[in-house]
């Protein structure tokens, strides 16, 4: 085996196997043809300069206010900080919210692990959504009555609905 080792697994293909040689010596194990290279250069040139430098045009203009300013932004919310009473109930509340995201991560991972839990979650709410495009998307009236139930949730949630 110290030369090479060849193998006919048919009459059009042969395998090769050779000794590990140095990596310094380079071995070229192909019975296939070199290709002559792809040149990009001749498609590149087909396009005039005026076509192409207007394909590319970029007008920029200086506007202050579509780019905001680091230090703008700090201010504004130090000065909401400050403007805040109870400090330790945002503190609280978002430290809340960073919890529940982390056990709610956990909790998708443990519904994700079961094996068939997953397939039948999705087609659950396959089903539910085609249940909400039947009854509140597809028709006309059905689109105003879901529209006049967000308006009263909105107003719920505002304090402007009278509850009865």
């Amino acid at each position: 085996m110290a030369t090479a080792f060849a193998a006919a697994t048919s009459s059009a293909a042969t395998a090769v196997v050779l000794p590990r040689l140095p990596s310094t010596t380079a071995v070229r194990c192909s019975s296939l043809q070199y290709l002559p290279a792809r040149s990009f250069s001749t498609s590149i040139k087909q396009i005039s300069g005026s076509r192409r430098s207007s394909m590319f045009q970029i007008k920029a203009s200086e506007d202050a206010s579509s780019a905001p300013d680091a230090n703008e932004l700090f201010n504004d919310l130090k000065e909401k900080w400050d403007a805040l009473e109870n400090k330790s109930t945002v503190v609280v509340y978002g430290g809340g919210a960073v919890v529940a995201v982390w056990i709610s991560s956990i909790l998708v991972g443990a519904v994700n692990s079961v094996p068939l839990l997953p397939k039948i979650l999705e087609l659950v709410g396959l089903g539910y959504t085609g249940w909400f495009v039947y009854r509140y998307l597809l028709f006309k009236s059905s689109r105003k009555e879901l529209a006049t139930d967000i308006e009263w949730i909105k107003k719920k949630i505002a304090g402007t609905e009278e509850t009865i």
